[in-house]
């Protein structure tokens, strides 16, 4: 009999630590201390990763936004008389805008929010920044001549009001929140006629002050 009892002992103690966990957690499940830890677990809420120049494209698409520019600036030379790689056919919709927008977000990773950041790639365009790099130009990879040098031309030809409202356009449409910028008030000065010569000091001012 005592060897039948060590015997069945010997299979149970392996089995005691199991046995005592699962009797720790039915007791912590009944107090509601199961729920707790339940609801700490799975309340931990992921980081939020600061927002960079690609998610703010996400929002947005570039085919998107090159169409709304040129509904707000008629006039913006669109340069999309290039031949595509792919069909032979003339790549309408692949515009000045939208290879500058391309370049702009996903080639030098700059965010389509700010002035400064559309003036930094305007700047290099004007050849007074940042190189610019023929192999990674949009529209290289899918144009037969690449567009590089007719679209740095263009931007050469405009003048500083055009980019001016081009980056302001740019900036309105990815940033709706953001407020115009008033434009500075003309300066005025007096009309030579109507301006008042200088009179001549009146006597007896000193005695006034006495």
């Amino acid at each position: 009999m005592s060897k039948n009892l060590s015997f069945i002992q010997s299979l149970v103690k392996p089995w005691q630590p199991l046995t005592t966990l699962m009797v720790v957690g039915v007791i912590l499940l009944g107090s509601g201390a199961g729920k707790l830890i339940h609801t700490n677990l799975f309340s931990i809420q992921p980081a939020i990763a600061a927002p960079t120049p690609r998610m703010y494209a996400q929002r947005i698409t570039p085919s998107d936004v090159w169409q709304l520019v040129y509904q707000q600036l008629p006039d913006f030379p669109r340069e999309n008389k290039y031949i595509s790689k792919e069909n032979g056919k003339v790549a309408e919709n692949n515009t000045l805008v939208s290879r500058l927008i391309r370049y702009h977000v996903y080639t030098k990773g700059r965010a389509p929010i700010y002035r400064l950041d559309w003036k930094l790639t305007l700047a290099d365009y004007l050849g007074a920044n940042e190189i610019m790099y023929d192999t990674s130009y949009p529209g290289n990879d899918s144009l037969r001549e690449n567009p590089i040098e007719g679209d740095r031309k263009a931007i050469t030809h405009l003048t500083r009001s055009q980019r001016d409202a081009l980056v302001q356009v740019l900036v309105n449409i990815f940033n709706p929140t953001s407020q115009k910028t008033q434009s500075p008030s003309p300066n005025i000065t007096p009309n030579p006629t109507t301006s008042t010569p200088p009179q001549p000091p009146q006597r007896g001012g000193a005695e006034l002050l006495r």
